[in-house]
């Protein structure tokens, strides 16, 4: 009796798991849903970008020669005319003396000339005098008279020499001032590219010693946006960014410039959208990359449907239900256990939402967004029985 009765009892038991099963099997949801919300909504452009200062200055040299002092070194702070770095002057030095002596010899034969024509002019007043009472040959009278014209000719000889010389003083004095490397702007010294010892020529172009940012609190990102979103970006629109150092922070700033070059690499057209950035902080330094949000429109208290939502689509459905013609947005909902296909008319998207404009969809409503019906014969959900 007692083995009839356990024999019943896992009868029933194995009975009741089978019911569960099919039972679970047939009512498990056969799609996944999503609800329809309303809130706010920024559209953006995405890209990636570098941040630089807004004024970068490459402070070079254009005279050659070996580097004798260097006077600030990475992240000095420097004023407009402070002199930074120098390079040997002796050379230079050297130069402008010997200019200076070339100057003064052609100021002495200005004045020898000088004397020279009046001692001209008194030989030629004379022997014209002389002439006159038929003292002299009419040579003689010529002769003074090819002296005194060559005595002027002198004159403006000399006075060419004290021009030239004078000319080759200022250049020997503005290579010697060259040796002295001073900057053109306030900022910082962003980068050092010579030694003490050093030798740098000039001959052929200017090498670059230092490079100066002018003002590091005020910076720009220089970003790659694609051909497909540069024309829903204008001057003027906020931009949102995050750096790799400060994660958790979100830079703000605002789209100053859209340069028309484009930049094509590999075939891929991208355009460079500038944007200034307050550094007050100075968190932000020069080469960072910044992946930045271009805002270029806002909803406020919208009604929106997740993405996943206008994607889906029945595995049987036709999208004009014979031929396949494009139907616009739609969402599905089930009813009664049939589904049923809602037109909508959409507005921006965030990547995540987008904006319903018109369309039967409300707050709160459930949209299908996935399919999850298992195949045939999956217990899904169902206890085990061992």
């Amino acid at each position: 009796m007692r083995k009839i009765i356990v024999v019943l009892i896992l009868l029933a038991v194995a009975g009741g798991g089978a019911f569960f099963f099919f039972w679970s099997k047939e009512t498990a949801p056969k799609y996944k849903t999503v609800k329809v919300t309303k809130g706010d909504m920024e559209a953006v452009v995405t890209a990636t970008g570098t941040v630089n200062a807004v004024t970068t200055v490459l402070i070079g040299t254009q005279v050659s020669g070996a580097v004798k002092n260097i006077y600030v070194d990475f992240n000095s702070p420097v004023q407009k005319g402070q002199v930074i770095a120098r390079i040997d002057p002796g050379i230079f030095q050297a130069l402008l003396d010997q200019a200076a002596a070339n100057l003064l010899a052609a100021k002495s034969n200005l004045v020898k000339a000088k004397a020279s024509l009046e001692d001209a002019k008194r030989t030629l007043e004379r022997n014209k005098e002389l002439f006159k009472r038929d003292l002299i040959a009419k040579s003689e009278l010529d002769t003074s008279g090819t002296n005194y014209e060559t005595a002027k000719a002198q004159i403006t000889a000399s006075e060419a020499q004290i021009a030239q010389t004078t000319a080759a003083l200022n250049l020997a004095e503005t290579n010697l001032r060259y040796t002295q490397i001073t900057s053109p702007v306030d900022g910082i010294v962003d980068s050092r590219k010579v030694d003490v010892g050093q030798t740098v020529a000039a001959s052929f172009h200017t090498p670059t010693l230092f490079t100066i940012a002018q003002d590091l609190t005020k910076m720009q990102i220089d970003s790659n946006v694609a051909e497909a979103d540069i024309g829903k970006v204008v001057v003027g629109m906020p931009v949102e960014f995050t750096v790799d150092a400060y994660s958790e922070i979100t830079f703000k700033g605002v789209v100053s410039e859209i340069r028309n070059a484009p930049i094509i690499v590999q075939n891929v057209v991208t355009y460079d959208v500038v944007a200034k950035v307050d550094n007050t902080e100075l968190k932000l330094k020069p080469g960072m990359t910044a992946n930045i949000s271009i805002i270029h429109s806002k909803r406020k208290n919208i009604l929106k449907v997740p993405n996943s939502a206008l994607r889906f689509s029945p595995a049987n459905y036709k999208r004009d239900g014979t031929q396949g013609r494009i139907e616009g947005a739609g969402v599905w909902i089930e009813e009664n256990g049939v589904l049923k296909r809602v037109k909508v008319t959409t507005g921006i998207s965030d990547g995540i939402f987008t904006e319903v404009i018109t369309g039967e969809v409300k707050e709160g409503q459930g949209l299908i967004a996935e399919s999850i019906e298992k195949p045939k014969g999956y217990n899904h959900g169902g206890p085990r029985m061992f």
